[in-house]
């Protein structure tokens, strides 16, 4: 079963900037989104839920470095992404 991903403007916004300053990471978020579509439990998205004030939210790794925090919506079989960026700025 696939999830649909549904991008918000502020998130679009957040990746276009994020990806204007690291364009060498334009394929691996690329495969991030689409891994993300097909199984977003796949053990390389090293996905987890997030605590303290973010305990809503859910994170998938683009690269070592690299996060996307988001909603993971289970009933709907939808994911929102939330913010991207390096580990410190998208758990601010």
């Amino acid at each position: 079963m696939s999830w649909s991903l549904v991008f918000t403007e502020a998130y679009n916004r957040r990746a276009a900037r994020f990806l204007k300053r690291h364009p060498e990471l334009r394929q691996p978020y690329r495969k991030t989104l689409l891994l993300l579509e097909a199984d977003p439990f796949h053990p390389s998205l090293r996905l987890h839920g997030l605590q303290g004030r973010l305990k809503d939210l859910h994170s998938v790794s683009i690269k070592l470095s690299y996060r996307i925090t988001l909603h993971l919506v289970i009933h709907g079989q939808q994911i929102i992404p939330i913010d991207i960026g390096d580990h410190d700025s998208v758990y601010r």
